[in-house]
């Protein structure tokens, strides 16, 4: 597990998040991708379990694209694609559905080392999907995600880098 967590305006932690403060980041980060250089239009949008939830139903109202999410749930439903949160108390993840020739965005709250997001993107290429790219309120460039990242051909949008 990581030694540090990032606490941010949108995950109800340190604060309440009131509702105009979820519209505008949703707001925020699909002007971010949109405005990337890497720009594609995805026809979906794919959440994390559990901290890129909020931020991914926000980009969808921003945006009016639909959504999934990926959990730490091992439901016996068919098209299942498991991937790893290796830094994770519990590291197996679950997209479901057929995701073949789909476009995807996938959406997170954080990044740090981005081999979560670089596991996701295997398994969704494997799957027949396309990853248009990333999008994350906040990337920790610490642990050094977008070359991680770019070899997968995986462009990353933050909102916020530290």
């Amino acid at each position: 597990m990581r030694d540090v967590r990032i606490v941010h305006e949108l995950d109800g932690i340190a604060c309440q998040v009131q509702p105009a403060a979820l519209l505008q980041a949703g707001d925020r980060l699909w002007e971010a991708w949109r405005d990337h250089p890497d720009f594609s239009m995805p026809d979906l949008l794919l959440g994390l379990d559990a901290g890129g939830i909020v931020p991914t139903v926000a980009v969808a109202l921003a945006s009016e694209l639909p959504y999934r999410l990926a959990w730490k749930l091992d439901l016996d439903l068919p098209d299942k694609h498991r991937f790893t949160e290796s830094h994770a108390r519990r590291t197996k993840v679950f997209a479901y559905g057929d995701l073949a020739g789909a476009r995807v965005l996938l959406i997170d709250d954080e990044v740090t080392t981005g081999r979560t997001l670089a596991s996701l993107a295997t398994v969704l290429y494997d799957a027949g999907a396309q990853v248009a790219g990333a999008a994350c309120l906040i990337e920790d460039s610490t642990g050094k995600p977008r070359p991680l990242l770019e070899s997968l051909e995986v462009p990353l949008c933050a909102l916020t880098r530290i």
